[in-house]
């Protein structure tokens, strides 16, 4: 069961920030509806995006190629935390119980949905420092196991850059590296 102070911090720990400059704001509607709902692009998004701003058609292919490999990224990137912590899900283990490593798996396609946008909108500053504040007091509140998390966050960056032709992965590591720099500071 979680505390008044922890669904709190749940609600103000968005780490996208859409105050974007020079954006038609149609454009910035339609990213804000999609954070709202806590999902990525969709398909009927991307095609409004695109005859609003064309310019963005390269990022939004390179968002919705993350968005349609997701379920596999994470899985990856699992497999990478779960086997450099062994343990982790254990009793004792800062995954444990279940819901908590269901949590921390959630957390990592969130994580790589707001990447998405960023991709997708052509910015490299989409984290709002506001809502990272939140997100790194729900992490001390809950004893999030940082150190597994920062590992999964820095493996969906590989997983999801093996997708993309090298070009494009010096083009989308900063998008990556913006959101695991941010986590890095988190206080322990």
């Amino acid at each position: 069961m979680l505390s008044d102070q922890v669904k709190e911090l749940i609600a103000k720990s968005r780490i996208v920030s859409f105050d974007w400059q020079n954006y038609p704001p149609e454009v910035i509607d339609i990213f804000q509806q999609a954070d709202n709902a806590g999902r990525y692009l969709t398909d009927e998004d991307i095609t409004k995006i695109k005859a609003i701003a064309p310019s963005l058609s390269e990022g939004l292919a390179q968002g919705k190629l993350l968005r349609d490999h997701v379920v596999e990224i994470v899985s990856e990137a699992r497999g990478v935390v779960l086997a450099a912590n062994p343990g982790i899900t254990e009793p004792g283990g800062g995954l444990y119980p279940t819901t908590r490593a269901e949590a921390c798996w959630r957390d990592f396609w969130h994580f790589l949905r707001c990447i998405s946008y960023g991709i997708s909108g052509q910015r490299v500053d989409y984290t709002s420092d506001h809502g990272l504040g939140y997100m790194e007091q729900l992490y001390q509140e809950l004893q999030v196991p940082l150190e597994a998390m920062i590992l999964g966050l820095e493996q969906l960056k590989v997983f999801s850059l093996k997708r993309f032709e090298p070009a494009q992965q010096n083009q989308l590591e900063p998008y990556f590296e913006r959101l695991i720099k941010s986590m890095r500071q988190f206080s322990t």
